[in-house]
Formats: structure tokens, sequence, C-alpha cells
């Protein structure tokens, strides 16, 4: 189990979280007992079941080996850790696109689930093209780097028909005319539409007195083991899990109360088109 390692992937995560489920529900091994019989210490043990440790073919056949599976469940877990291997766009860095996109990008395409909360504006998943642009050049970003980076906000949006997805947005996001105004009102004419197309939004409205208006993030959701949260800063993003992901379940809970209904949000869009 020597040599340099990749750093772990979304889906080791899952894998990981699968293989401690058939350790604790199907053996009578502690974490210390596996690492004993796999030939490794019980801090790479732990690191592999929390998908904090790439996960080879060979920690997969290991494990089955000594969790007595089937040949059937081990060249699942075989295949699945294979799939994991497969490169996506996003292991292919892009010149002028930030190495953290990549990393949740590869998130993305993991989760069956995603929820976000934007204060201040449209969720990336859900911009438009002259919206997008007109938020970059708004900001930081090398006007050499823009097309790139809208090229790689563009194959993101792809996981909205893969996965659940929902967006609780906050009315100030829909008053901001990144782009000038025709291309924000197309960017809202984009939302009304995305309902058509099953994707969830809601708008919570301005002035109300509530914590939630702290930062944005988003949730993501998986097949077989925790949620993770992404927050996403000025100097670098943050990737909370376990027991911190959790504390934004009550978040989420309040989202869900306070915003108005799918209906409203849509009625309050197409108020806002005419206003602009």
């Amino acid at each position: 189990m020597g040599g340099q390692r990749k750093a772990p992937r979304a889906r080791d995560r899952v894998i990981g979280a699968r293989l401690k489920a058939i350790r604790s529900e199907r053996t009578d091994l502690s974490l210390e007992q596996a690492a004993a019989l796999a030939q490794w210490s019980p801090a790479t043990h732990s690191r592999i079941e929390n998908g904090k440790r790439t996960i080879s073919t060979e920690d997969v056949a290991t494990l089955a080996t000594i969790y007595r599976l089937t040949a059937a469940e081990r060249d699942e877990l075989v295949v699945e850790a294979k799939a994991g291997d497969s490169a996506g766009w996003w292991d292919r860095p892009l010149p002028g696109v930030p190495e953290d996109i990549g990393t949740l990008a590869a998130y993305e395409a993991e989760a069956i689930r995603l929820t976000d909360w934007s204060v201040n504006v449209v969720p990336g998943l859900l911009q438009t093209y002259e919206y997008a642009v007109g938020m970059m050049r708004s900001g930081d970003a090398d006007p050499a780097d823009i097309e790139t980076r809208w090229m790689a906000r563009l194959r993101r949006q792809q996981v909205v028909v893969t996965a659940e997805y929902s967006a609780f947005i906050g009315e100030a996001a829909l008053r901001t005319p990144f782009g000038g105004a025709d291309a924000m009102r197309r960017q809202l004419q984009h939302l009304i539409e995305a309902r058509r197309r099953g994707i969830r939004i809601r708008i919570l409205r301005e002035h109300r007195p509530t914590v939630l208006v702290t930062h944005s993030w988003l949730m993501l959701e998986f097949a077989n083991t925790t949620p993770v949260v992404y927050v996403e800063a000025k100097h670098g993003s943050l990737y909370l899990h376990d027991d911190i992901a959790q504390t934004y379940q009550p978040l989420l809970a309040s989202l869900e109360k306070e915003a108005l209904s799918a209906s409203a949000s849509t009625a309050l869009l197409r108020e806002i088109v005419e206003e602009i």
C-alpha cells in the first residue's frame, strides 16, 4: 500500500461509507481488528471508512475477503471503485478555473440531492451566460479566464437533470442586475422556466428578521453516506462533514418554513420581470 496516492475523491466517501456499514452490520469486527487483518494501521482504516483516503480496487478486494462477501458483492464493490478511477472533466484542470471548482463538480456528480441557499446572487447551477459573465466581470476574475470559467459552470449545470435539485434564493439576488437589465430579465425568465423542468425554486423575501441571512451554502446528499455542506468563501471554500454538516439541517428546515411557496415564488419572479 505504499507509493504516492491521489487526493481522496467524492466517490471515496461513498465507497468508504459502504465498507463501514458492511463491517458494522455484517461482522463482529472492530475497526482495530479489521485493520489488523488487512495489515494496515487503524488510522488508515479509519481514513478509508470516512472517505479521507483514496480507496483502490486492491483495498476493496482485501476488505471484501476479510468481511467474507460473496463473489457477486465483491465484484460490485470493485466495479464501483474502478468507476471512481474514471476521469471526469474535473480531473483535467482547466486553465483559469480554480481547482476547488473541480472538487465541487466531483461531489455534485455523486450527489442524489442538492439544495442551494444563495443570499445575494442566483446560484451558479441556474445562471445564464450573460448573467454569469456580468457577475464575473464585476468581481476579480481575469477577463482572459471568463469564457473558460463559464464552460466549467455550464458543465456543472448538467447535474440538475440527473439529481434532485432545489434552490432557495434571497430576493436581493433577483434585483441585482449583473450583465445589465436585459441580461437580468432573461435570467429571471430562465428561473421561471426551470420550474417547468422539475427544479424547485423558492424565494426568501427581503427584510425578514431571520438568522438565515448569514452566508450562502450548498447541501449535497448521497445515497450511502452523510451529507456534505459546501460553503464558498472569498479566498477558498469549505467542505463541512458529519456533525458540522448536520447543523445545517435546522437551517434547511427554517428555509422550508420561511420561504415563499413554489407558486408564490414564480409569481414574484414574474412581477420583478415586469418591473425591470
